[in-house]
């Protein structure tokens, strides 16, 4: 079997593919055109983000057997398509459950305690220990939208406080005992925090919009790790600007390219973000929630132990 790599990832991927007999070609910087000149060779192709798997991708594979990435979810591929070719798709969000769920809560943590606006008082010399009185995270409700690997991961961080956790679902009867599912009017009612940890699907799109604020009861902070897309930009500055929303941890920005490696679709900055980037109350990361040290290594060895599955 020959396996095309489109992506750097941890070294212990091809090592691990070499010694079950898989040969491992490498080609990072061909355009997408000149891979689908060559795919008709390989029957695996492991990949991060950087272009999409399309309809016109998957004819040129003629014998391709899987489609392995490196990454929580399958949205820059067409599954539909490909399982229609009886492709077999594969994604490793066992992989960097963990991290997400640490990089979560450390920015909840911060938010909270204002700690990135502190660091900047103290560097410009201001000493300001009233105006950076924080609160704190017991005592309050937090909602998970999405309870999959990362929801769970971050209910599971959050059994150290005395919180209540809530989640929801388009699944039944995945709630345990770090959260009880409720249905999402319950957790907007009720949640001083709420935090995404869904894939991105045409449903979660704009997911947190204008009405999805309105509908909350009470004002809350919000964390999204999971796709930009899913948080309507304009919203959430409004949220922000009227108080409806208490402040902001983003991982994740809607402006992101589909590669997930550079921020704008275009030059011009959009008025929203540059909102964004002047707020105290919110914190921004480039994405990498995901992206530790721990979890390059892990989500390799999670995909290499799936091929072997289906081998």
């Amino acid at each position: 079997m020959k396996v095309l790599h489109l992506d750097t990832n941890h070294p212990v991927l091809i090592d691990q593919l070499q010694k079950i007999g898989i040969e491992n070609d490498i080609d990072t910087v061909t355009d997408k055109a000149g891979i689908e000149e060559k795919m008709a060779h390989y029957q695996g192709i492991v990949i991060r983000s950087r272009f999409p798997i399309d309809k016109q991708f998957i004819d040129c594979a003629t014998q391709l057997r899987f489609i392995a990435r490196v990454g929580a979810g399958l949205e820059n591929i067409d599954v539909a398509y490909a399982k229609k070719k009886g492709i077999e798709l594969i994604a490793a969000p066992e992989g960097n459950r963990n991290a997400v769920a640490e990089h979560a809560l450390g920015m909840l943590l911060s938010l909270f305690n204002k700690l990135q606006k502190g660091h900047r008082e103290i560097q410009k010399g201001n000493w300001l220990r009233e105006a950076h009185r924080g609160i704190e995270l017991d005592g309050k409700t937090v909602g998970i939208i999405g309870y999959g690997n990362t929801g769970k991961a971050f209910a599971k961080k959050l059994r150290g406080f005395h919180v209540t956790v809530y989640c929801v679902d388009i699944l039944n009867n995945v709630g345990d005992e770090n959260a009880t599912q409720v249905p999402l009017h319950i957790l907007q009612e009720k949640s001083d925090v709420i935090s995404l940890h869904t894939p991105q699907t045409p449903e979660t799109i704009s997911l947190i919009d204008a009405s999805f604020v309105k509908a909350c009861g009470r004002p809350f902070w919000l964390l999204n790790t999971a796709r930009g897309k899913s948080v309507s930009s304009e919203a959430l500055v409004k949220g922000l600007q009227s108080g409806a929303i208490l402040g902001a941890g983003l991982d994740v920005l809607e402006y992101e390219k589909s590669s997930f490696e550079s921020l704008f679709e275009n030059s011009e900055m959009p008025e929203a973000f540059a909102y964004l980037l002047e707020a105290e109350n919110v914190l921004l990361s480039p994405h990498v929630a995901g992206w530790t040290i721990e979890s390059k290594k892990l989500l390799a060895e999670t995909i290499v132990n799936k091929i072997k599955r289906i081998l």
